[in-house]
């Protein structure tokens, strides 16, 4: 039987604001690392004996993010499905498991979320090689974290009896929702119970059978969804239809709460969902004095915070227990002890209709990305980087007009019926409701300043003509 790891890369991370954003939230993130946390998670499972290429599951405005995070690392997914609209665990993993066994009736799924962090990717290995002894008989098993701390961020799972012949392994007697502390301090001394991790391993036919037998809506939806699925390009579009009907609903909730058949397997593994900034100061490397730094920053008389600069220095001095998290467009200032409730800041963004929830000031497409540089009263400066070889949709603007000067690099200008080529320190202007399209023949990144002129300036003002990534 060959393992299939599945990878849901399609939460928000709206808890790690600034720095986690719609259009880019924590899973596609160095949040850790160097790598994003998708990229760890891909490597993480590659170059085990019988496990398959990774099948990802996001939505479908981070496609070509994917895509080119997992190109980056080397690695090429089995496939990429595409959500049209969230629906939680349960409708995701009930789609990928119809994309598996259609070519692989036998299919063991290895679910992982993109954006958790584990440490000790030995022990993870032996954990699952154990889940896999149970999961050929037919058993649902899920991934329970030895707790280290009374946390109440976290759900957890009670273990009953032990199965018999396979270490570290119990019957699951139930689901336990996240509790307050004093019930989080008993957790941990009583000794039997496990935080959940949103981990899990199953038959892909076994989770089928379970999703329709507890949860019948969401199975005929995911199903209708994948039969009337389409090629994209490289990915995989769900049917828009079928899926935003899907009812939302967690794997646990769905499935396992009520299945007969779920284990748990014990997994000290060094895990944690980086679920707010205090979670991923605990899994970085801190100071003499407990501090996490990272980006330009000086620190005079603090201690045991989290500091992060992104685009500028950050100097503080004489606190403690403090969040400080720079962007180019909002800083983010919390007591270590309330950063569960930077989730209210990206509420208070939607009802204001801002839009500092859903972009950065740069914000990356297939081609390449823009930069915000400034805006004012119809008008708006950005910097254009456009990737060797890729080229913008043919497309035109009702009511703006675009000047553009190329900074570096060689551009291929389409405006009208005139096709050009401009060097680096050379301009040209778009009219308004010209058609018009930029290209990048050469070699090296085309870097251009473009200024914007008009009575509107957003960006749902484009009319897409022709676009070699589909989104016309």
């Amino acid at each position: 039987m060959k393992i299939y790891p599945v990878i849901l890369s399609g939460g928000a991370g709206t808890r790690l604001w600034p720095l986690s954003r719609a259009s880019m939230p924590k899973q596609l993130l160095p949040l850790v690392t160097d790598k994003t946390m998708l990229q760890e998670t891909a490597l993480r499972v590659r170059g085990w004996p019988g496990l398959m290429a990774p099948l990802v599951v996001c939505g479908n405005e981070h496609r070509f993010l994917v895509a080119e995070q997992l190109r980056e690392v080397g690695i090429s997914p089995s496939g990429i499905l595409l959500e049209p609209v969230g629906r939680n665990t349960a409708p995701a993993v009930t789609a990928a498991a119809r994309h598996l066994v259609a070519d692989d009736p036998d299919a063991i799924m290895l679910v992982l979320p993109a954006d958790h962090v584990i440490e000790k990717n030995e022990a993870f290995r032996q954990a699952v090689e154990r889940a896999f002894e149970l999961v050929q008989n037919g058993s649902l098993a899920t991934f329970g974290i030895v707790p280290s701390v009374p946390e109440t961020g976290y759900g957890y799972i009670r273990r009953g009896e032990p199965l018999p012949g396979v270490d570290d392994c119990f019957k699951i007697e139930r689901f336990v929702e996240k509790p307050d502390r004093n019930t989080a301090e008993g957790f941990v001394a009583d000794g039997g119970f496990y935080w959940n991790s949103g981990m899990f391993m199953f038959r892909a036919d076994r989770f089928l059978a379970e999703i329709e037998q507890h949860a019948p809506e969401i199975a005929r939806a995911a199903e209708q969804a994948m039969h009337a699925a389409y090629r994209d390009l490289d990915f995989c579009r769900l049917d828009e239809a079928a899926f935003t009907a899907c009812p939302s609903d967690s794997i646990d909730y769905a499935v396992m709460e009520h299945t007969r058949d779920g284990v748990v397997v014990s997994a000290d593994i060094g895990w944690s969902d980086v679920g707010s900034w205090s979670a991923l100061a605990d899994v970085q490397q801190a100071d003499a004095h407990g501090n996490v730094q990272r980006g330009d920053v000086y620190l005079d008389g603090v201690s045991n915070s989290l500091v992060r600069a992104e685009s500028r220095i950050v100097a503080v001095v004489g606190v403690k227990d403090l969040v400080v998290v720079e962007t180019p467009d909002a800083v983010l200032v919390a007591h270590k002890d309330q950063v569960q409730r930077v989730k209210n800041i990206v509420d208070h963004l939607k009802v204001q209709e801002r839009t500092e929830h859903l972009y950065h000031t740069r914000v990356y497409r297939p081609w390449g990305f823009y930069e915000g540089i400034d805006a004012g009263e119809r008008f708006q400066v950005k910097r254009i980087c456009v990737k060797p070889g890729e080229k913008l949709s043919l497309q035109m603007h009702h009511h703006r007009a675009e000047h553009w000067v190329v900074v570096s690099g060689t551009a291929r200008v389409t405006c009208g019926d005139n096709v050009k080529l401009l060097a680096e320190n050379e301009s040209t202007y778009i009219p308004i409701g010209m058609t018009h399209r930029l290209e990048n023949p050469g070699k090296l990144p085309l870097h251009l300043i473009e200024v914007q002129s008009g009575s509107y300036l957003g960006e749902d003002d484009i009319v897409r003509f022709e676009d070699v990534y589909q989104r016309a």
